[in-house]
């Protein structure tokens, strides 16, 4: 089995599009005490530790979580005669910043390249289609459109859902608005009005990274990476994506873990430890998500409440 290719987790956090407000860039506000929570200049960055860290689910948690869900599926399964089989889902992944920032471990890289070791395949879908009735029941009907177009969206609490006609039946139960399957959800994620935003600290996370990004001393360590990436022959701007500046097919694990990326690979490593790149920009980012800490301080205490009644929710339904 081929590793997985190298998927930068600030891909995965801008992706959100979930900016919390339209500070500029600059630096940490005085108030927000920019002190790292670990050394990032001794500690791999696999195991840097992020102020927002724990508001955030764990491995476990979240196996504990979409087991639970499942079995909510089941359960509104049953009512139309169904037996529910979920998903094969990936594993979640263990906590890991080591694609923060791209590249960073020498030792890795010279074995791997750009690929990510020990993170498992994703299983294939399963594409066998459910009988119409079945598949009614798990998704419900198609949504409604408004009358002056665009789409009606499904309720957003159980509360909501159970209030709202989908129009259909089935075995003689109403079929619910988005199916067994939105059903689920909400059982687990939403079942009283007004739930905090589930990518709330998402967005957090994603606004930190970037305003650390454009931060003045960041962006002056990535123009010095990129400059000691050019004396070895590499022209390339972005640490994020050089392995796909640098002419490697991102999608082909042979060619992330080719000897020709290995090289570049070890370079990208030493050019960033040589600039102090991962070390500045944790700095920076540690500073920025403990200024939105503060101001989100409330909220951020609602997010830990409910994340807390949704893990001990899970652990009743899966009977731990």
């Amino acid at each position: 089995m081929h590793p997985r290719l190298f998927r930068p987790a600030a891909v995965l956090l801008m992706s959100a599009g979930l900016l919390l407000t339209a500070c500029s860039a600059g630096e940490p506000a005085v108030s927000a005490d920019p002190k790292p929570l670990s050394d990032p200049l001794t500690v791999p960055a696999a195991q840097l530790v992020y102020p927002l860290d724990p508001y955030k689910t764990t491995a476990e948690q979240i196996r504990s979580l979409e087991k639970a869900q499942d079995l909510l599926t089941a359960d509104c399964m049953k009512r139309f005669g169904f037996t529910y089989r979920p998903p094969v889902r990936p594993a979640p992944r263990t906590r890991s910043t080591s694609s923060r920032y791209g590249v960073t471990d020498a030792a890795t890289v010279a074995r791997y390249g750009y690929t990510r070791p020990g993170v498992p395949a994703e299983p294939e879908p399963d594409t066998k289609p459910l009988p119409p009735a079945e598949q009614l029941a798990l998704s419900g009907p198609p949504l409604k459109t408004k009358p002056g177009g665009g789409l009606v969206l499904p309720p957003l609490t159980l509360e909501e859902s159970r209030r709202t006609d989908s129009g259909r039946t089935l075995n003689g139960q109403k079929v619910p608005v988005g199916g067994c399957g939105r059903e689920g959800h909400l059982r687990l994620y939403a079942e009283k009005k007004n739930p905090e935003d589930l990518l709330f600290v998402f967005g957090m996370e994603s606004e930190a990274f970037t305003r650390a990004q454009k931060s003045p001393k960041v962006a002056a360590a990535v123009k010095a990476w990129s400059a000691c990436m050019a004396e070895k022959g590499y022209r390339v701007s972005d640490p994020m994506e050089s392995s796909a500046s640098l002419g490697l097919n991102p999608e082909s694990p042979d060619d992330l873990g080719s000897a020709k990326a290995i090289t570049i690979a070890k370079h990208d490593v030493a050019c960033k430890k040589r600039t102090d790149l991962v070390a500045l920009w944790y700095t920076a980012e540690v500073g920025f998500q403990k200024e939105l800490m503060e101001k989100h301080a409330e909220t951020l205490k609602q997010v830990k409440k409910e994340t807390d009644e949704r893990i001990k929710k899970a652990a009743s339904v899966n009977g731990s």
